[in-house]
C-alpha cells in the first residue's frame, strides 16, 4: 500500500504533535521509533535535548530483541555496528556467582530437543537422577561458540535442528544516541538543542500542554514523552507518579564506571558478569575498548573502595576517570499519565544484570504504538500500558532476584542475606514448581523464557526432586545415545563458525560479514 503523500488525520482528535523530553538513547529511540511507525500519518516530532546536559551512557550491551527495533526503523544490523564500534554477543558469562572459581553461561538459544511432547531438560534430569549428570552447556549451541570465541549469523535453513540460535549486540552507547539522532533528523523530527525549565498543565484536563526552556521557548504538544532520565521531571516531578521502592529487594544501589584497552583483539562474544563481595562487575567488550563497571550496595561498599576494586580489575589501561552512578531499583506507579509516557530511566530502574534497560525502553515504545490514543488519551488505553508494564518489571526484578537468590557464595553478608531473603509470591511459586518437578512456569509479559530459567536453575546446580514421569517413556540408554547424538549436532553446527574477531575485523572491511554455509 502507498503512503499518503499528503498526510491528513482521519480526524480533528488525532494525535499531530509529539513532544521528546531528553534526548540519549531513550529520547532518539523514541522519536525514531515513533517517527518510523507513524510514517505518512501527518506527526510531527520534537525532541528537546540540552548539549549541555550529559546521559548516563553506560547501556552497552542488549538482548536479541534490539535487533528488530533496528530494521523497525530501517538500519541494518551491520550499520548499527559499525557506527557504534559494537560487536556481537551471545550471551552472558556468570563467573563467581556460584561461588569461587565456578562459571556459567546464559545463552541466547535453546537447549537440546523436545520429544513426544516433554521438554529436553526433563530428559537430562532422568540421566542426573540416575547419577549420569551431563554438562547442559554441551546442548546450547550458542554455549559452545562462547566457549570457543566464535560466531556465525542465524540462517533461514540450519544444518540441523541444533543450529537454532539468536545474537544480540554491545555498542557504545553515545555514539548508538548519535546514531540515531542522525536518522531521526533525517527522518525530519526536530531537534530544539535547550534546557527544559518546566511544564505547564492543561487548568481543564490536567494534562500537558506545553514545556517552557531556558532560552523562553513555549513547545506546544498532543503527547510527551518523558526520557528526562532518573529526574523524571514530567512523569515524576509535574504529574507526580510515585516512585515504587524495590531496594528492599535488590539492594545494589551504586555503579561506578570506567571504560580500559582491551588487552587482547575481541574473542569474548559475550558479556561477562562476576561476583564480587558487594556486588558485581560487568566486561563489554567493544572494538575499540571494554566497558567496565560494578555494581555495589552502599551499605556494604564505599565510593572510593569500589573504585579501587574497578581500576585494580581493570585488563588495561583506563582510558576515562571513574563515572558514578546513583539509583534505586524501582518504577513510577503509573508510567503513563494523562498525555505524558515515561520511556527509560525516567519510568523505573532495575540493575543491568541482564541487559534489560535497552528492553524496557525498546517494549514501552512498542506498548505505545499499540496503545496509541487520539487527543484526549482515553484513560482505558493508559491503565493497559500500566497494567503490563507494571507486569513486565516485576518478571524482570523476580528474574534478577534468582540471580542472587540461588549464589553460593557463602561467608560474605550481602550474598548471605539475598540468599536468606524472602522471594516475592510469584517467585516463589516459580521455585517451588521447579524444585518439585522440573517444571517451567511463564507467567505473562515474561520477558526471559524457560532457556534463560533453565540456565539459572542447572548454573546454580538447583536440581529438582524429581523428573517428568513422561520422561521415562524411553530407557536411560535410549536418553543417553540421544543425548550422544544431540552433542554431535552441536558440535558440527559449531564448526561452521569463524573466529569472532574475523566477524568484527569485517565490519570496518568493504565487504559485510558473510553468513555461514
Amino acid at each position: 500500500m502507498q503512503a499518503n503523500s499528503d498526510p491528513k488525520p482521519d480526524g480533528a482528535d488525532a494525535i499531530r504533535s509529539v513532544v521528546v523530553a531528553g534526548g540519549g538513547t531513550a529520547g532518539w529511540m523514541a522519536a525514531t521509533y515513533l517517527a518510523a511507525r507513524l510514517e505518512g500519518q501527518g506527526v510531527k516530532i520534537t525532541v528537546i535535548e540540552s548539549s549541555a546536559i550529559g546521559t548516563v551512557g553506560v547501556g552497552e550491551a542488549t538482548v536479541p530483541a534490539i535487533r528488530d527495533f533496528f530494521k523497525a526503523i530501517g538500519l541494518h544490523d551491520f550499520d548499527v555496528l559499525r557506527a557504534s564500534n559494537g560487536t556481537p554477543k551471545l550471551g552472558i558469562d556468570f563467573a563467581g556467582w556460584a561461588g569461587e572459581n565456578t562459571r556459567f553461561f546464559h545463552p541466547f538459544g535453546l537447549y537440546g530437543l523436545s520429544s513426544r511432547g516433554v521438554p529436553f531438560h526433563q530428559y537430562w534430569l532422568k540421566l542426573a537422577h540416575a547419577g549420569r549428570r551431563r554438562d547442559l552447556a554441551d546442548y546450547s549451541l550458542c554455549t559452545e561458540m562462547a566457549r570457543q570465541g566464535t560466531f556465525m549469523l542465524p540462517v533461514d535453513n540450519p544444518v540441523n535442528e541444533l543450529a537454532v540460535f539468536d545474537w544480540a549486540v554491545h555498542f557504545d552507547a553515545a555514539r548508538f544516541a548519535a546514531l540515531l539522532r542522525e536518522v531521526g533528523q533525517q527522518r525530519g523530527i526536530q531537534l530544539i538543542d535547550d534546557v527544559i525549565t518546566h511544564a505547564v498543565l492543561d487548568g481543564q484536563t490536567g494534562h500537558i500542554a506545553q514545556l517552557e526552556t531556558k532560552a523562553g521557548l513555549s513547545v506546544t504538544g498532543d503527547l510527551f514523552i518523558d526520557c528526562t532520565g532518573f529526574r523524571s521531571m514530567l512523569l515524576g516531578e509535574t504529574l507526580d507518579s510515585k516512585w515504587v521502592d524495590w531496594t528492599g529487594l535488590l539492594p545494589c544501589d551504586r555503579a561506578v564506571a570506567m571504560p580500559c584497552a582491551a588487552a587482547t583483539a575481541f574473542d569474548r562474544p559475550y558479556t561477562t558478569s562476576t561476583a564480587r563481595e558487594a556486588g558485581w562487575q560487568w566486561r563489554i567488550p567493544l572494538q575499540h575498548r571494554v566497558g567496565n563497571g560494578y555494581v555495589y550496595a552502599s551499605s556494604q561498599l564505599g565510593d572510593d573502595e569500589a573504585a579501587a576494586v574497578l581500576r585494580g580489575s581493570l585488563e588495561g589501561a583506563p582510558l576515562a576517570d571513574p563515572n558514578f552512578i546513583r539509583f534505586g531499583a524501582g518504577h513510577r506507579q503509573s508510567f503513563w499519565v494523562g498525555n505524558c509516557i515515561g520511556v527509560g530511566l525516567a519510568a523505573g530502574f532495575l540493575e543491568p544484570l541482564e541487559s534489560t534497560a535497552i528492553t524496557l525502553i525498546q517494549t514501552a515504545l512498542e506498548k505505545l504504538v499499540d496503545l496509541f490514543p487520539d487527543r484526549h488519551c482515553d484513560p482505558a488505553l493508559a491503565a493497559e500500558f500500566n497494567r503490563a508494564t507494571t507486569l513486565e518489571y516485576e518478571r524482570i526484578r523476580d528474574f534478577i532476584i534468582l540471580h542472587y537468590h540461588a549464589n553460593r557464595r557463602h561467608g560474605q553478608p550481602l550474598w548471605d542475606a539475598m540468599r536468606a531473603a524472602p522471594l516475592p509470591d510469584k517467585l516463589a511459586h516459580k521455585v517451588a514448581l521447579w524444585r518439585a518437578r522440573g517444571k517451567l512456569v511463564r507467567y505473562e509479559w515474561e520477558a526471559f523464557l524457560d532457556p534463560s530459567w533453565l540456565s539459572m536453575y542447572a548454573g546454580f546446580d538447583m536440581l529438582p526432586a524429581r523428573h517428568d514421569p513422561l520422561a521415562d517413556h524411553f530407557t536411560q540408554a535410549q536418553v543417553e545415545q540421544a543425548l550422544d547424538h544431540m552433542r554431535e549436532a552441536i558440535v558440527a553446527a559449531a564448526g561452521h563458525a569463524r573466529p569472532a574477531r574475523d566477524f568484527v575485523a569485517r565490519l570496518s572491511g568493504a565487504a559485510a560479514p558473510v553468513r555461514a554455509a
